[in-house]
């Protein structure tokens, strides 16, 4: 991404909050649609990060990089640095630190005070006054409360009723309430989509709130790949070029790194106990290869759980798509082992899955570069958000930016397939273990019901 001949008089003005290592930015850009002016960044390693590939010529040489706790930065000082207005922006876009509303942790909703960072997204879109904004976050926010209460004392368990602020979906719906009290107006639509159904080689699954002023109601395309085992056909719907093609087979993580002769120095490796486990875990499988007493004597308390196990000692397939990148590949619950090699996916392959490009620069340690990766919004869903939004900007800029005359009836939350299973581990007493290059249908889930599902919000 060489911004040397950029024209940006013609290029969509984006600013970028908790940029990361600009896996969304880099996204955004690769439309051809967008330029970055400025990004906002706390982690001084993530900025060492952004300043070394703007040195290298991959960011535009005038980005602007705001480094500090977003709490203490001025948003009239980041738009005047790119000789903006508030009204002038066309994109803010930015993924709040998203830990707190995680389900694959401890939820500890806006206790933590990391969920206050959704509203500091929102104070830089009430001074700011973009035409769009795109927040990305955990598809766990949309049902996270504001106050978390511990499961053993909810109304299911015997507990006393939820208050309102420990009602599932709180968060959001605060969020609406005070979107709604901005100096301007803006209508919100939030798309729960998966990366892996537009060709990311990786199962994640994200929220998108794309917001507007001008009353316009977004949608997001259909999956445009899908499991090629289930034959499944696309939904008709948004776009009509793709409503009569078939499903385009999912990337792979041999896709991905199959093609890699060098994976790079920095790997974040197991333990030489933990390898002892894994090497006896074949390919493709998982803690469920072991013997029952290795079993127990690897995974502890762990081993007496009744669900959320699967990526003990797991071993990937490079036939698959990758599973959700963590922050570290090397902890025996969540493994990220390599399919074929007895070691953790390596920093090289972690970008690659992430579809950063090859010669991106990733500074600080090795558990901050990771970070970095695994922290990052997936490049192809940048990619395919801006083009959803560019399409809408461009239709506004040709009718000279005129509102729509109505205003849509609610926020909406549409589900678009982001719930994936791609294979069975273990099902009746038997171990399925994935073999690449098989067909493996033993070990392969039926295609999804529902493609789309649209509920409104307030």
């Amino acid at each position: 991404m060489n911004h040397s001949s950029s024209k940006s008089g013609a290029k969509l003005k984006a600013i970028s909050l908790f940029s990361g290592a600009m896996g969304l930015d880099i996204g955004l850009e690769s439309t051809g649609e967008f330029e970055v002016l400025a990004c906002v960044e706390k982690v001084p390693s993530f900025c060492a990060t952004i300043r070394a590939n703007q040195t290298a010529g991959r960011l535009h040489k005038d980005l602007k990089v705001f480094e500090g706790d977003i709490s203490e930065i001025d948003p009239a000082e980041v738009l005047a640095a790119c000789n903006l207005k508030p009204g002038q922006l066309d994109i803010l876009v930015g993924g709040p630190p998203c830990q707190a509303f995680s389900t694959a942790g401890r939820r500890q909703s806006t206790q933590d005070p990391r969920g206050t960072l959704l509203w500091q997204f929102l104070r830089f879109v009430d001074y700011m006054q973009p035409k769009f904004f795109l927040m990305e976050n955990v598809r766990g926010l949309l049902s996270a409360a504001l106050r978390h209460r511990e499961i053993s004392k909810r109304p299911n368990k015997g507990g006393t009723p939820f208050t309102p602020e420990e009602e599932p979906g709180s968060v959001v719906r605060l969020f609406a309430e005070d979107l709604q009290k901005l100096s301007s107006r803006y209508h919100m639509d939030c798309f729960e989509v998966n990366a892996v159904n537009y060709g990311a080689p990786q199962l994640r699954e994200r929220a998108l709130f794309i917001g507007n002023r001008y009353n316009a109601q977004v949608d997001f395309p259909n999956p445009t790949h899908g499991n090629p085992q289930t034959g499944q056909e696309p939904q008709t719907g948004l776009f009509e070029e793709n409503d009569s093609a078939k499903l385009l087979p999912w990337s792979t993580l041999g896709d991905a790194i199959g093609h890699l002769k060098d994976v790079g120095e920095t790997i974040m490796d197991f333990s030489p106990r933990k390898k002892s486990f894994l090497a006896l875990v074949p390919p493709g499988s998982n803690w469920r290869s072991l013997p029952v007493e290795v079993q127990k004597e690897s995974m502890g308390k762990a081993w007496h759980a009744k669900g959320g196990r699967s990526g003990w000692w797991r071993r990937l397939s490079f036939d698959l798509p990758c599973p959700t990148l963590v922050t570290m590949p090397n902890h025996a619950s969540t493994s990220l082992c390599h399919p074929t090699e007895v070691r953790a996916l390596s920093l090289k392959e972690y970008a690659l899955i992430q579809e950063f490009p090859e010669n991106w620069i990733f500074c600080g340690s090795p558990s901050d570069q990771y970070a970095q990766v695994g922290n990052a919004v997936p490049v192809r869903l940048g990619k395919i958000a801006g083009e959803v939004i560019a399409r809408e900007l461009n239709s506004l800029r040709a009718r000279r930016w005129k509102p729509y005359a109505i205003e849509p009836d609610s926020y909406r939350i549409i589900y678009v397939q982001s719930h994936v299973r791609t294979r069975q581990w273990y099902k009746g007493g038997r171990t399925f273990v994935w073999e690449d290059g098989s067909n493996n249908e033993h070990a392969s889930y039926d295609a999804p019901q529902t493609i789309r599902k649209i509920s409104g919000l307030r």
